[in-house]
């Protein structure tokens, strides 16, 4: 399935989409994504299964909230069940796209520490500081977050649409991955524009006390669903199954 190609003036556009689906239902949307987040904090203390866990299951957890998205959209009002809508019908090949991500992780972090070195992370950490040496690690620190992040790309541009491709569109993880690699590649421009807002907006939200995340984490997720309905039309799209809990 081929995706749109658009101005770049629309990476804009998506966050704005994403906040005029927030504003819609605003107490709901920080309930689901509050609950996402607190997901991921319990996690951390089934160390060192539980982050791997949840990575796996984060496209399923993602693909609930686009169920979410799309039922604000239509005017109705989503609720908490919708953050696990789609583990009914759609859990295998989210949890396939959960993989491939997870792997990329793994496999980017390796690409950082093969390219740093350890010494370097070693030095950054430790509490007796040499300034020459500090800026060596810092310089190969930098290397390797460049080259971790030029793998990573990738695959977060695969996984980036694959859930909604999935649920909606009923493709099979491989075919969701592929379309959505390319509707990112074909679309560069806008989502650098849409990175380049979203770290702003990110920074700014940090002040003070970081408050002002509990507003952009929900409207960030709803971008997600404004830029998929931007880049794929919904002429002929069939009917998800599952889409809303019951």
């Amino acid at each position: 399935m081929q995706a749109r190609t658009v101005a770049m003036a629309n990476g804009w556009r998506w966050i704005v989409g994403g906040f005029q689906l927030f504003r819609r239902q605003p107490l709901v949307w920080m309930l689901l994504v509050g609950s996402l987040m607190l997901i991921g904090l319990a996690s951390t203390l089934l160390q060192p299964v539980g982050p791997l866990v949840t990575s796996l299951l984060t496209p399923v957890f993602i693909a609930g909230l686009m169920n979410a998205c799309r039922v604000t959209e239509r005017g109705g009002e989503p609720d908490l069940s919708h953050l696990f809508s789609a583990f009914r019908g759609h859990a295998a090949p989210l949890v396939t796209v959960g993989g491939v991500y997870l792997v990329g992780n793994i496999i980017a972090v390796a690409v950082v520490l093969m390219n740093a070195g350890q010494e370097a992370l070693q030095v950054v950490l430790s509490k007796t500081r040499n300034e020459a040496a500090m800026a060596q690690a810092l310089r190969d620190l930098s290397s390797g977050l460049l080259a971790g992040t030029l793998v990573f790309m990738p695959v977060l541009m695969a996984v980036w649409f694959a859930p909604l491709l999935v649920v909606f569109r009923g493709m099979t993880p491989v075919a969701a991955m592929k379309s959505s690699l390319l509707s990112c590649w074909r679309n560069l421009l806008p989502f650098m524009l849409y990175g380049a807002a979203v770290a702003v907006l990110w920074i700014l939200a940090t002040i003070p006390l970081m408050l002002g995340l509990i507003v952009l984490l929900p409207v960030m997720v709803c971008s997600i669903y404004a830029a998929y309905r931007d880049l794929y039309p919904e002429e002929a799209e069939p009917e998800a199954t599952g889409s809303s809990p019951d």
